[in-house]
This record gives C-alpha cells, structure tokens and sequence, in this order.
C-alpha cells in the first residue's frame, strides 16, 4: 500500500512558476511509476506528466516544454516543475503511482493521494 501527499500548490500570476511536490510512503518507491493528473471542476482528470522506474518520462501535449517531471528515490518524492504557468493551467493537481507500466491512462494508476489546488490568474 502506497500513500501519496501533494504539496506546493497555491495562486500564481500567468508566465510564473510554481513547484509541486509529492511525498510517497507505504512501498517500494523507486520501482514505481509516478505521475501527476489534473482536473478542473466538470471535467475528467487529464494525465499530465508521468515519470517511470527506468527513468523514462511522459508529458502531455499541454505541458511539454514547460512542465517538467522529476523524482528523488532516496527521499520517496516527486517534483512537478511548472514554468510559464497559463489560466489554462487552473486545476486540482493529483499525484498517482503505478505498480507496473507506463502511460497516461487513470486506469494504469492505482494509488492516488488528495490532490493540491493549483490556480493561474493575474
């Protein structure tokens, strides 16, 4: 069993940067997949940026360039790096692992922690 605590979300002005972090507890953290979702109100959680055990990674279309995904398996966290944030970007942000696999499917994930609120606007 796996437990995921977001962390570092807030209101930030658009083209900011903003840094989420994401504590893991419970299992073998380094052979996990790790990924961040996000979802506005009324719409499906969206894959965002995934980071797998082989140190391969996965970006969105949305936040590639800008997002950037890392993970520090000595100390179970992952990090979301968001540059140039847009309103766009106004979300609930969720951290997520996976057993085994790699992609950008909510079903492939099977741990998921609370989420933070992260809001773009001027």
């Amino acid at each position: 069993q796996v437990q995921l605590v977001e962390s570092g979300g807030g209101l930030v002005q658009p083209g900011k940067s903003l840094r989420l972090s994401c504590a893991a507890s419970g299992g073998s953290f380094s052979i996990y997949t790790i990924a961040w979702f996000r979802q506005e109100p009324g719409k499906e959680r969206e894959f965002v940026a995934a980071f797998g055990w082989t140190s391969r990674r996965l970006y969105a279309d949305s936040v590639e360039g800008r997002f950037t995904i890392s993970r520090d398996n000595a100390k179970n966290m992952v990090y979301l790096q968001m540059n140039s944030l847009k309103p766009e970007d106004t979300a609930v942000y969720y951290c997520a692992a996976a057993q085994q696999g790699l992609g950008v499917t909510k079903g492939l994930y099977r741990y998921w922690g609370q989420g933070t609120q992260v809001t773009v606007s001027s």
